[in-house]
């Protein structure tokens, strides 16, 4: 049998650094069960963290890239809205050559017809000049350059978007009339050459648009993948948790009365005195 002291109380201390270990323990699950997290601080999971702070910043760039390239699809469609807004006047312009081209049609007739035929021109002309998207034209001929990055990696995809107008490097509309049979004949020729240039556009657009859409697949999956793996590192498995919750709190009840019982044998010695 150990012998009596009051000079120190072993076990106490014993069963005081034991309940602080239970205590930080129990703190920590506390912690992993209020935020779904496993790793909540570096000293967690250090490895572990660095990992996925990784994965979250490339998660973050794809996430990004992503909008990026809506971005660019916006573009395109915008643009293609508007070149079917320039189909539907060139074959409007058809109507109006075809017949202005008809030798019972009066002078007077034919004027109405090429002054409606001007219209239709002026109106393609303002739809190349003036379709916008954020702020900038798009029918310009200028590219533009769609950014996508992983945080390691970085790719582009090059948008262009041809200059449309009547004038000779563009539609060659310009200077065709319907004064007159022969004249109306003659752009009825080029009207059709111009809504074939107009449909090969909108093809090159929407071969520009099936690249993005690819890519945003492709960046799509990355992201599910990345998120997949970051969650596999940081989330708590709540069940494993909620049962440390249970041990942990029998420990630290079990672990006070310990320190309560070690204390209490300190009070023996006070009767070898009664």
């Amino acid at each position: 049998m150990g012998s009596l002291s009051v000079l120190y109380n072993i076990p106490a201390l014993q069963a005081e650094d034991q309940l602080g270990l239970t205590q930080t323990s129990l703190n920590s699950t506390l912690t992993a069960l209020s935020s779904g997290q496993r790793i909540n601080t570096g000293a967690d999971d250090p490895a572990g963290l660095a990992i996925a702070n990784g994965l979250e910043a490339n998660i973050t760039a794809l996430t990004q890239s992503v909008q990026n390239a809506t971005d660019g699809e916006g573009e395109l469609q915008v643009a293609d809205g508007a070149l079917s807004q320039i189909t539907t006047l060139l074959n409007s312009a058809i109507s109006l050559a075809t017949e202005s081209a008809n030798g019972t049609v009066s002078s007077t007739q034919r004027t109405a017809l090429e002054a409606e035929y001007g219209s239709i021109l002026t109106e393609i002309d303002d739809i190349g000049a003036n379709t916008t998207y954020n702020g900038q034209a798009i029918f310009s001929g200028a590219t533009t350059t769609i950014f996508m990055s992983d945080s390691t990696s970085a790719g582009t995809v090059t948008v262009a978007i041809s200059l449309v107008t009547v004038g000779a490097a563009s539609l060659t509309l310009s200077g065709t009339t319907l004064d007159s049979a022969t004249d109306a004949q003659a752009a009825l020729l080029d009207i059709n050459t111009a809504i074939e240039t107009i449909a090969g556009l909108r093809g090159d657009l929407g071969a520009q648009s099936n690249q993005l859409s690819s890519a945003i697949n492709v960046m799509n999956v990355q992201i599910t993948n990345l998120t997949n793996a970051e969650n596999s590192i940081m989330a708590a498995n709540m069940g494993v948790e909620t049962s440390n919750l249970s041990k942990e709190s029998i420990l630290q009840q079990t672990g006070i009365a310990a320190l309560q019982e070690s204390n209490q044998l300190q009070q023996n010695v006070l009767k070898l005195f009664q």
